[in-house]
């Protein structure tokens, strides 16, 4: 299984191949994260997914995009996203991520070609099919890196970050004209939506009403409901309760607590509710699950 590790700020802790080179390169299946979903999360990292096999919805600021085999995404830094199974479909799939700042080499280059598109409001992400311009440079680079990887070269980084550079300077090229329009995407909501999870993430051991997810975002309850289902597509509670679930899981898998305990750490006040939710969203109950984890 798989964890995204986040901070309370709803912002993930990504484990770079090499701890002095902000890039991370890998292989993956949805099947190794828990109930084939990832956590809601952001980071100042660009992700680019290239899909290998199957599909996947990739959910990015309250928009859904069922990627299909072939299909990439770019994604910009500080974005709300979270991939997961398309009706329960296995899918596989590259991941990079990598640090704006790895294109810092010059602080010319960067200041006129890199900021203007990380901090632009209007710039999400960018969505290529076959039918895209230049899709097969973009898939063919994303390859390149993978490949790289797995060789394993000496220096093989270097080559990785050049493959960067050329990716980049297709995305500027392609796409220069968004910035033309900076101040018409207004983000108060996504930040809202933001500054709540953040919320969860740092209160989910106590007892969160919706009053007091909608207060952290100092809002009406209406609107934390209206920003969660927009952004999340479920309820300011069901979000929480999944989120205490995932704790709840790695506590079972990784601790001798026992599952009164786990529960009660997780905000869940009543045993036989923890047991029940837990088995409706993995299909096992906590019991079970601690079985299976066991080596």
């Amino acid at each position: 299984m798989i964890d995204t590790d986040v901070m309370q700020d709803a912002s993930e802790i990504v484990h770079y191949d090499n701890p002095d080179i902000p890039l991370y390169i890998r292989t993956g299946i949805l099947s190794d994260y828990p109930d084939m979903k990832a956590l809601c999360h952001w980071h100042e990292d660009i992700e680019l997914i290239y899909i290998t096999e199957g599909e996947m919805n990739y959910h990015i600021n309250g928009r859904s995009i069922l990627m299909k085999e072939g299909d990439c995404i770019i994604v910009n830094s500080k974005q709300l996203h979270y991939g997961y199974s398309h009706f329960r479909h296995e899918c596989k799939f590259i991941c990079i991520l990598f640090h704006p700042g790895l294109l810092n080499a010059n602080p010319n280059i960067y200041k006129n070609y890199v900021t203007p598109f990380i901090e632009n409001k209007n710039i999400e992400y960018f969505y290529y099919t076959e039918c895209s311009e230049n899709y097969h440079q973009v898939q063919e680079l994303i390859k390149r890196i993978l490949f790289l990887k797995k060789e394993n070269g000496d220096a093989y980084e270097l080559e990785a970050v050049s493959a960067l550079y050329l990716l980049w300077r297709i995305l500027f090229r392609q796409h220069r004209s968004i910035l033309e329009n900076e101040n018409v995407y207004d983000i108060s909501d996504l930040a809202l939506q933001k500054k709540m999870v953040s919320y969860i993430y740092a209160h989910y051991q106590e007892t969160l009403t919706l009053d007091e997810i909608a207060a952290s975002g100092n809002i009406s309850r209406s609107k934390c409901c209206i920003i969660f289902k927009r952004y999340l597509q479920q309820s300011p509670i069901d979000f929480a309760n999944r989120y205490r679930l995932e704790v709840s899981r790695y506590l079972l898998a990784n601790t001798q607590s026992s599952i009164a305990q786990i529960a009660v750490s997780c905000g869940f006040n009543h045993l036989s509710y923890f047991s029940r939710i837990f088995l409706r969203e993995y299909g096992c109950t906590p019991t079970e699950y601690r079985k299976s984890t066991v080596k």
